[in-house]
């Protein structure tokens, strides 16, 4: 039987200049722009400062790009958490 993939939310997010800091029960992420996505790492720092935060915790909203980033398989992607 596989292993459940444990559910993955953020309690906050932080936005700097190099990168998105995703707040979670277990600490601080930091994740370079660069890693997060190509429209966000294109973005300016004004683009990236307007993140949304879903009140569930699971997803990320940039409304002035469009992109959208569930926390969960942003934070597996690079390997913050499996």
């Amino acid at each position: 039987m596989p292993s459940e993939i444990k559910q993955v939310l953020a309690k906050a997010i932080q936005t700097t200049p190099e990168a998105l800091i995703v707040i979670t029960e277990a600490g601080d992420i930091s994740i370079p722009w660069g890693l997060c996505s190509p429209i966000l790492a294109r973005a300016s720092s004004l683009e990236r400062s307007r993140a949304e935060l879903s009140p569930s915790g699971y997803g990320i909203h940039w409304p002035l790009l469009d992109e959208d980033l569930a926390i969960g398989p942003l934070l597996r992607s690079v390997g913050a958490v499996k």
